[in-house]
């Protein structure tokens, strides 16, 4: 579903991404960790089409992102850092307008509510500014809108960032959720908690290399911080 193959990415004499290959399957949660800098970001902007790749190829569900880069956007939801929503409007206006952007059409207000529910959003919020929001909530309108598009894979910067632990426990549940329904889920963190809560596979990258790539369920919470600042260290 989302697969890099020898993906690089210059900026004159800097390499932010050397070499990157990854093939993350419907169902998979892949989480990258590594310091500012790593590539992270860089990985994130390639698949969306943000910037164009040195070398090597991105694809989102076969389709060469470079080549039909409309095409590949049908098929994924991108939730940043900071969501940005309209303040003055509700949550259920904001899910409304940005779902219409989505699927160049409106859906029926039960529709709109159901997805808020989907999104543990209560009728309550739904009716509230967003200005009033915490960014939990904002995020959580933003997997609504992924949700009514039925988007095949999300990308995912830094979702957990300032958030607290209730906050990020909900935001995983409901990628595992995505994940349950055919989602491939590609995220970045720091986070070394939430990457072990959250992922079924964890890369670690340093200076725009995958230096380690496995299974989440091979470590545990202890062993991928030492593994982590190994890597680090090296």
């Amino acid at each position: 579903m989302l697969r890099a193959i020898g993906l690089t990415k210059t900026f004159g004499a800097q390499t932010a991404l050397d070499r990157l290959d990854l093939d993350i399957r419907p169902g998979e949660i892949y989480c990258l960790l590594g310091a500012n800098g790593a590539g992270k970001t860089t990985t994130i902007n390639l698949f969306l089409n943000f910037i164009a790749p040195s070398a090597g190829e991105v694809q989102i569900d076969g389709i060469d992102v470079t080549r039909d880069p409309v095409a590949t956007k049908q098929h994924v939801a991108y939730i940043p850092e900071q969501v940005m929503l309209y303040g003055v409007l509700s949550g259920l206006e904001n899910l409304d307008y940005f779902s219409s952007l989505a699927l160049g059409k409106r859906l029926p207000r039960e529709r709109l509510l159901q997805l808020m529910d989907e999104v543990s959003l209560d009728a309550g919020a739904a009716h509230k500014r967003v200005s009033a929001y915490s960014k939990g909530m904002r995020q959580k309108i933003w997997i609504a809108v992924a949700l009514a598009k039925q988007a095949k894979a999300y990308l995912l910067d830094e979702p957990t960032s300032g958030l607290d632990p209730q906050a990020a426990s909900e935001f995983s549940s409901l990628l595992k959720r995505a994940s349950e329904g055919g989602v491939a889920v590609l995220t970045t963190t720091h986070d070394l908690f939430h990457a072990k809560q959250t992922a079924t596979r964890i890369g670690i990258m340093k200076k725009g290399r995958l230096v380690e790539s496995l299974d989440s369920a091979q470590i545990g919470q202890t062993d991928l911080q030492a593994l982590y600042l190994q890597h680090m260290r090296d």
